[in-house]
């Protein structure tokens, strides 16, 4: 049944990964910005005393980078949990500052074992079309984007997950061979390009990103390339206009995303009532994307021939599915379905992916 609802929708074959990164950041997000001169950081412990009923710490991190001989910065929650050991850890880019959050339930987290680094993503560069504040205000100092692969908001936050992540790499009390790239609904999509891009994250969660993140365009229903462009240009880099009304045009398709993080580990979770961002083009990518792990000898979405159900894990390759009850929203259930498929997929060996 999916084989056959792929092969109406016409998607572009896979290519490398370095050919379907540049397409992607060509066409859709624009180029990232390059890694900054100079990244340094400073430290306020225990902004918490005893939090988590003194399970975990909780620091707040001030990242400052440097780029293009500008200095801006952003805060970083970090909260790691006080059992002996290193922790696995996720990187997640949320809609505030709070800890815990609404969409991070942070005790629930600690107890699983896991480590959390969060930021809200306006801290880096504000959700709008203003081009002169926080990181877009460095790229591009007269407020204008010049060239049609500027890169656009998405590109800025995953850039920031990255930056994130090299503060991560300093800590010892975390396990950096499980580090998890996390995000809801636009945030989702910055978590899948963080990921497609740098490496060093081992596994990368996209929680209902829909129309530009998880979700295959052809066909799609819902959002599309016109209604998100509409609403949301800054998000994209201009090249992506050329394909409103024209979806299949394009030279790629969000299979492409998915496929960068090869052979890492992908979860992706729906909603049933979220059929704006439309749950069935989230699993068709699922099953387009699973082509690329197979040069490493590895099972991608291992269940394109059964009919799959809501609630029920499709965790057992590389490429993780979860549909479950309700609407637009980054839930208890998600994150605890997310555990288990990262408990699942151990990375035993991080250099080599």
């Amino acid at each position: 049944m999916y084989l056959e609802l792929l092969k109406e929708r016409k998607l572009p074959p896979l290519q490398s990964r370095e050919e379907m990164l540049k397409i992607l950041q060509q066409e859709e997000y624009g180029f990232l910005p390059p890694a900054p001169e100079n990244l340094t950081w400073e430290i306020k412990q225990n902004v918490v005393p005893r939090f988590c009923g003194n399970k975990a710490t909780y620091d707040r991190v001030t990242l400052r980078y440097t780029l293009h001989g500008k200095t801006k910065e952003f805060p970083v929650s970090c909260v790691i949990p006080k059992k002996s050991g290193k922790h696995p850890f996720f990187v997640m880019a949320n809609f505030r500052p709070d800890v815990p959050d609404r969409f991070m339930p942070t005790e629930e987290i600690v107890d699983h074992g896991f480590a959390v680094l969060s930021f809200c993503y306006q801290d880096v560069t504000k959700d709008d079309a203003d081009w002169s504040d926080g990181l877009a205000g460095i790229l591009y100092p007269d407020g204008v984007r010049h060239h049609a692969t500027d890169p656009g908001k998405i590109a800025m936050w995953a850039w920031a997950m990255q930056r994130v992540m090299d503060y991560a790499q300093t800590l010892e009390q975390l396990d950096h061979s499980t580090a998890v790239a996390c995000g809801h609904s636009r945030l989702g999509k910055t978590a899948l390009l963080a990921a497609a891009t740098d490496k060093r994250f081992t596994h990368v969660h996209s929680n209902d990103s829909g129309c530009g993140g998880a979700a295959v365009t052809r066909q799609k229903i819902g959002e599309t390339v016109a209604e998100i462009c509409k609403r949301f240009p800054y998000w994209f880099c201009e090249n992506y206009k050329k394909y409103i009304d024209r979806e299949n045009d394009m030279p790629f398709d969000q299979h492409y995303l998915v496929a960068c993080v090869a052979p890492r580990y992908v979860s992706i979770h729906s909603a049933i009532e979220d059929t704006w961002a439309d749950p069935l083009s989230e699993l068709l990518t699922c099953i387009a994307a699973s082509d690329a792990y197979t040069p490493y000898q590895l099972e991608g979405f291992r269940y394109a021939a059964q009919a799959f159900q809501p609630e029920i894990t499709f965790h057992d390759g590389s490429i993780g599915y979860y549909l479950r009850p309700g609407t637009h929203y980054f839930s208890r259930e998600d994150w605890h379905t997310l555990i288990a498929f990262v408990r699942c997929h151990p990375q035993k060996d991080p250099k080599n992916v």
